[in-house]
Parts: structure tokens; sequence; C-alpha cells
């Protein structure tokens, strides 16, 4: 006659449950990391891409009105505006800037000015937004006024 072992275990260990459990923390920790660090990212990237269009704004009013056009940086208040407009627009206190541009364009030692002039062309420079080890470099060539943005931690 065949007897059959009904003893057999058919559930977990503890040690197998503790082991599945901390792997769904530590799994559940990187998540919660990288959305953290994601969010930082949008925030200077959507800034950076804020300000490139406003440059393309103000060299597009420059071209139409057959008129100088200017962008002014306030690096103090950290914010930007576009000549023949009231209102300034505001980058978050948590992204630095920094700007190069021409010097007569330097207004004080906390505003500058990107000029676009009629033709297209303009003072040229750059524009870099920074937060942590993230950052955005926008390119304006003097030349052709061309707006060109960067992300400069790709590169590194």
């Amino acid at each position: 006659m065949l007897t059959l072992n009904t003893s057999l275990n058919k559930g977990f260990t503890l040690l197998e449950l503790l082991v599945v459990l901390f792997i769904m923390v530590i799994g559940f920790t990187v998540v919660g990391i990288n959305i953290s660090t994601g969010e930082n990212s949008t925030a200077i990237k959507a800034a950076a891409r804020d300000m490139a269009s406003a440059l393309r704004y103000t060299r597009g009013q420059a071209l139409l009105s057959h008129q100088e056009a200017t962008l002014s940086i306030d690096l103090s208040e950290n914010n930007y505006s576009v000549s023949n407009r009231a209102e300034a627009y505001s980058i978050p206190k948590s992204i630095d800037l920094t700007v190069v541009t021409a010097q007569n364009e330097l207004r004080s030692d906390s505003t500058a000015n990107i000029r676009f002039f009629p033709d297209g062309s303009s003072t040229g420079g750059k524009i870099t937004l920074e937060q942590g080890k993230t950052a955005w470099e926008i390119n304006i060539n003097w030349l052709t006024g061309q707006i060109n943005l960067n992300d400069t931690h790709a590169n590194q």
C-alpha cells in the first residue's frame, strides 16, 4: 500500500517573507528618490524652456516691429521681462542664474539685457540655469540671433 506524506509545508517561512518585504522596501525607496529628483529637473527644464521661448518672442518682436527689443534679466529677483511688456516672469529661487552678455548691456550688478536688433541679430550671450547637479544653458548667437537650449548635465 502506498502512503502519502501529508506533512509537506505548503506555506512560506518567516525568513522568506522578511526577504521579500526587504526587497520591496528597497524598491520603493529607489522609486521615491527618482521621483523627487525628477521634480527638480522638471522645474529647471521648464524654466529654461520658458526663458528660451521669451528670447525667441523678443527676437520676433524686433523683426516684426523693425525696432530693437530687449529681454531684461534681474538676477537678484530671479525674474525676467520683455521690452514693451509690464509683466515680469519669475524663476524659482532654487534655480541659480548666470548671464554672459555684452558689457554695455549690464545695467547694474544684478541686471543684464539681451538686445535683439531689427535685422534679427543680437548682442549675443549665454544664460545658465543651475539647480543642484542639473544645468541648462541658453546660447544666443550674436550674428543670427538664434537661440539654442542645451542640457549641460547630459554632456558631463
